[in-house]
């Protein structure tokens, strides 16, 4: 598939700032019309995702983010809607297939914050609290570098692990 023309990635960036997080409808309508004019194109369908997600249709928004992945989004456009398909998978209580798909985007991007952040929030909410607290625990550890929390480093990062710990013992539990 031939990547998508500079064109019309500035195309959709115009579409995206105009768009009026209350009223979605015309932000839907217009990257559809795009769609309809590029119906392979993964930034059309990572876009059109995105616009049904912030109007609250995360069911429709789910597809449009399975099909832009499947077709090849690539770079940090691909990283964005792993997160925002997670977070979409999370919202609808798919919290086994959030995490798994928050799991890839962290193989993917390991350096990204807002992929640890939100796997976070997926942990969390499938009930597992305690090692959510531990990947937050770990990204404090890793980009807060103040000499505050350097010194307690250590203790942070053994706390996370103690909190994996017993995660992964609750987990293991639950499955005798």
């Amino acid at each position: 598939m031939p990547a998508t023309s500079p064109e019309l990635l500035d195309r959709l960036a115009l579409l995206f700032a105009a768009r009026d997080r209350e009223n979605m409808g015309p932000t839907i309508d217009a990257f559809l019309a795009v769609l309809a004019e590029h119906p392979d194109d993964p930034h059309v369908l990572y876009e059109v995702g995105g616009s049904y997600d912030t109007a609250g249709e995360e069911e429709t928004a789910a597809g449009y983010y399975e099909r832009a992945l499947e077709v090849g989004l690539e770079g940090d456009t691909r990283r964005k809607c792993l997160l925002q398909y997670g977070s979409t998978l999370r919202n609808l209580d798919r919290f086994d297939k959030s995490l798994a798909v928050l799991a890839r985007a962290r193989d993917a991007f390991p350096e990204s914050e807002s992929v640890r952040v939100w796997h976070a929030l997926s942990l969390h909410a499938a009930g597992r609290s305690d090692a959510a607290v531990a990947e937050l625990m770990e990204l404090a550890a890793d980009r807060i570098r103040t000499p505050d929390l350097l010194r307690y480093e250590a203790g942070l990062r053994g706390n996370a692990e103690y909190l994996r710990e017993l995660d992964a013992n609750i987990r293991h539990e639950s499955r005798l």
